[in-house]
């Protein structure tokens, strides 16, 4: 099971195996201070990607598509992560606010459709 959770929310036990998915490190929070168990900046969008969304260049539908792209070409670290979390639950930390529309669902679906 993958799902999608803010940096800025509590850490839980039933979280499993929790992977930072931002190419920044979020603000206002201490390297110590985030329970994380890896931060895959890999498969985070590029930084030109991230730009044209957040700079409102390119809606979500086309951010999306784009970031798909990216993620394909990096189908061999998205698999990694899922080998890595090894069966359990894995939840995918971001720091946006926008929980609705953010790089970290267009990711959880991808590796959703790994697993398949």
């Amino acid at each position: 099971m993958i799902r999608c959770k803010r940096v800025y929310e509590t850490a839980s036990t039933e979280d499993g195996y929790r992977v930072l998915v931002d190419r920044l490190w979020p603000r206002g929070i201490k390297k110590t201070d985030l329970h994380y168990d890896e931060w895959a900046k890999s498969l985070a969008p590029s930084a030109q990607l991230r730009k044209a969304f957040h700079g409102d260049t390119i809606n979500f539908n086309e951010f999306s598509r784009c970031y798909l792209q990216e993620l394909k070409a990096m189908r061999d670290n998205a698999n990694a992560l899922l080998n890595r979390a090894d069966k359990r639950r894995i939840t995918l930390l971001y720091g946006a606010k926008n929980s609705e529309q953010n790089h970290a669902l267009v990711l959880a679906d991808f590796l959703r459709h790994l697993e398949d």
